[in-house]
């Protein structure tokens, strides 16, 4: 999970903080550029899975303690 062009460290705030900072920073990334998102709200998993859904994004994640790491790749629609 080391490859990305953009970094979104949302640790410590609450949702739907990190997916609001994540969708503002896809919007100004173009198709195939990636995003890493740093997040400690739990919650967040839910939201990111429920964002990446509705979207042509490609999502990974990845948990470690407290910490959820998202890096999604933007993709046309």
């Amino acid at each position: 999970m080391s490859d990305y062009d953009h970094l979104v460290d949302a640790r410590g705030e609450a949702c739907p903080m990190p997916l609001l900072r994540a969708k503002l920073k896809l919007n100004e990334m173009l198709p195939g550029q990636t995003v890493k998102v740093m997040a400690t709200d739990a919650g967040s998993v839910r939201d990111f899975e429920a964002f990446i859904g509705l979207t042509p994004h490609a999502l990974e994640t990845a948990h470690s303690d407290d910490e959820y790491v998202y890096l999604i790749t933007k993709r046309d629609k």
